[in-house]
């Protein structure tokens, strides 16, 4: 391939190269965080040529950044989609918090999960999120932490279906279940020292209704009196 490969964005083998480099990489960072992949070892790695990844991202910075999107498009659009569902489900009432909730953690939830037990109980693609914000470059950590474009729409339909929370009310509690499921991305290998095997990691379906339960408790905590 290395010296076949045609690099043109659009012809079949410029997608096929394309998505080899993407796959190639994001595994890579994984194994070996991204200052320890150097270009030369990824393209050995892939079977390509250096023009090639030249010509389809340019650096090595923008090649990681078109590693996250490529993950997170993909999450996105399943968020997207499920919590139209909920609102198409509920019309014309309102989405409830349980359904939000779902909506925006079970397609991540599921990509984590993926990987199984061999892999730490996380897909390459969470694995190599969790690698990139802290070896990556700045700009992947500012667009990991700065970009909450897809996170909105979320909140928005956890206004209307919480009416009685203040913005800085609400946005706190949204901010605290996002942090329980991050901790699914980072800390499931901590809860199963604790656990000593009796946590059951095994089921997906299970784990993702136990944070959705534990964020929905959160979200709808009557406010205090007085």
């Amino acid at each position: 391939m290395t010296g076949t490969a045609d690099p043109r964005p659009g012809s079949p083998r410029g997608e096929e190269t394309r998505t080899l480099i993407l796959d190639t990489a994001e595994r890579m960072f994984v194994e070996r965080g991204y200052s320890g992949v150097t270009m030369r070892a990824l393209t050995a790695e892939a079977g390509v040529n250096l023009a090639a990844v030249n010509y389809h991202f340019g650096t090595k910075d923008a090649l990681l950044l078109e590693v996250f999107r490529r993950g997170s498009l993909a999450i996105n659009r399943e968020r997207a989609r499920l919590l139209r569902e909920a609102e198409a489900l509920a019309a014309p009432g309102t989405a409830p918090v349980r359904d939000i909730l779902r909506a925006l953690f079970e397609p991540p939830l599921r990509a984590t999960l993926a990987g199984g037990e061999a892999s730490g109980g996380r897909s390459i693609y969470m694995q190599f999120v969790a690698r990139a914000a802290l070896d990556g470059p700045a700009e992947m950590r500012t667009m990991l932490e700065r970009d909450v474009r897809h996170l909105e729409r979320f909140v928005a339909a956890l206004a209307n279906a919480l009416p009685a929370l203040s913005r800085p009310e609400l946005l706190w509690r949204f901010h605290f279940a996002m942090g329980v499921l991050h901790s699914i991305y980072h800390d499931l290998k901590r809860l199963d020292a604790l656990a000593d095997g009796v946590c059951d990691m095994s089921d997906a379906d299970a784990i993702i209704g136990r944070v959705v339960d534990f964020a929905v408790a959160g979200l709808e905590q009557p406010l205090p009196l007085g």
